[in-house]
C-alpha cells in the first residue's frame, strides 16, 4: 500500500510520454504525407500566430503574476480584488517589457562594438602583413617569390575584372528582385511586430482572466465526461503543468546563474566582450542538451577575432562551467522545481 503513491507518478509520466510521442508521430505523418493538410495547418497557424504568442507569453509570465498578486494581497484588502488583479497584470507586463529592454540594451551595443572591432582588427592585421611582406629583403632578392606575388596580384586584378563584369551584367539587372526581396523582408518584420503587439494584448487578457478560464475549463470538462474521469484529467493537467512549468522556471533560473558566473569568469580572466559573451552563454543555455554548444560557438568566435590565445582559454573555461552546471547547479535547481 505504501508503494502505490510512489509508483503512480512514474506510471502517469510514462503514459503521458508515450501518448505525446504517439501523437507527435501521427501529426508529423499527416503533415508530410498529405500536402493539403500541411498547407491548411500552415495557414491556420499563420492566422492564430498572435494568439499563440499571447498564450506563450501569458504562460511564461504566469508565475510572476501569481507572485506579485500574493505580495499585493498582504497590503490591499480582499474587497479590492479587481484592483489587485489589474495591478498584478500591469506589473507583470511591465516586468516582462523591462526584462526584454534590458537584454536588448545589453546585447545591441556590445554587438556593434564587436563588429566594429572585427572590422578594424582585420584591417590592421592585413596592413601589418602587407608591410611585413614588403620589407622582407629575401622576398626582394628571391625571383621566384617575386614572380609568385606578381602572379597573385595579376590574379587579383583578373578577379576584380570578373567581379566588375558580374556586377554590371548580373547584379544590376537583378536589383528589382533584390528590392522585392528586401520589401518582403520588411513586410515580414512588420508582420512579426504586429503579431507580437496583438500577442501582448492577448497575454494581458489571459493573465487577467486566468482563474476564470480554469473554472470554465473545469465546468466544460465535467459536462463532457464522467466526474471520476474529469477529476483524473484535472489531476493530470495539474501534474503536467507543475512539471513543465517547474522545468521552464528552473531552466531560466539555472541559465541566469550560468550567465552571471560566465560574466564573473570573463572579468577575472579578462576575456573581451565579456557582457555579450555572457548573455549569449546564458540565453542559449535555456535550450536543453545542445544549448551550451550552440552558445559556445559564436561566443568563442567573438573572442577569437580579438585574441586567439584567450579564445582557447575561453573554450576550456566554458567546458568547466558546463560541467559545473550539468553535475551540480542544474540537477539541484531542476530537482527542486520539478520534484
Amino acid at each position: 500500500m505504501d508503494k502505490k503513491p510512489h509508483i503512480k507518478p512514474y506510471l502517469y509520466g510514462m503514459l503521458a510520454g508515450f501518448g505525446a510521442i504517439a501523437l507527435s508521430i501521427i501529426f508529423f505523418f499527416l503533415i508530410y504525407r498529405f500536402d493539403g493538410f500541411g498547407s491548411a495547418i500552415s495557414t491556420l497557424t499563420g492566422i492564430l500566430m498572435p494568439f499563440i504568442y499571447g498564450a506563450v507569453i501569458a504562460y511564461l509570465l504566469k508565475p510572476v503574476c501569481n507572485s506579485i498578486e500574493s505580495f499585493l494581497r498582504r497590503f490591499i484588502p480582499e474587497k479590492m480584488n479587481g484592483l489587485i488583479n489589474a495591478l498584478s497584470v500591469a506589473l507583470t507586463i511591465l516586468f516582462g517589457l523591462l526584462l526584454v529592454y534590458a537584454l536588448v540594451m545589453m546585447i545591441v551595443p556590445q554587438l556593434i562594438t564587436s563588429v566594429t572591432t572585427l572590422y578594424y582588427t582585420a584591417q590592421a592585421n592585413i596592413t601589418k602583413f602587407m608591410n611585413w611582406a614588403n620589407h622582407l629583403e629575401f622576398i626582394e632578392k628571391n625571383e621566384q617569390i617575386t614572380e609568385l606575388l606578381n602572379s597573385a596580384y595579376a590574379a587579383l586584378n583578373t578577379n576584380l575584372d570578373t567581379w566588375n563584369t558580374w556586377l554590371k551584367n548580373t547584379l544590376l539587372p537583378s536589383m528589382q528582385n533584390i528590392v522585392s526581396g528586401a520589401a518582403i523582408g520588411v513586410l515580414n518584420v512588420v508582420t512579426v511586430a504586429k503579431n507580437l503587439i496583438i500577442g501582448i494584448i492577448v497575454a494581458v487578457y489571459m493573465l487577467a482572466s486566468r482563474k476564470r478560464f480554469v473554472q470554465q475549463g473545469k465546468l466544460v470538462l465535467h459536462s463532457i465526461v464522467r466526474p471520476r474521469w474529469a477529476q483524473l484529467i484535472t489531476e493530470e493537467v495539474k501534474y503536467a503543468d507543475k512539471m513543465f512549468g517547474g522545468f521552464i522556471n528552473g531552466k531560466i533560473m539555472d541559465s541566469a546563474i550560468i550567465g552571471v558566473l560566465c560574466y564573473i569568469g570573463c572579468l577575472i580572466f579578462k576575456f573581451p566582450s565579456a557582457l555579450l559573451v555572457s548573455v549569449i552563454i546564458g540565453v542559449t543555455n535555456v535550450i536543453p542538451f545542445f544549448g551550451p554548444f550552440i552558445g559556445a560557438i559564436p561566443a568563442t568566435l567573438l573572442i577569437l577575432i580579438q585574441n586567439p590565445i584567450k579564445a582557447l582559454w575561453f573554450v576550456l573555461f566554458v567546458l568547466v562551467l558546463q560541467q559545473l552546471d550539468g553535475n551540480i547547479i542544474g540537477p539541484k535547481i531542476l530537482g527542486n522545481t520539478t520534484g
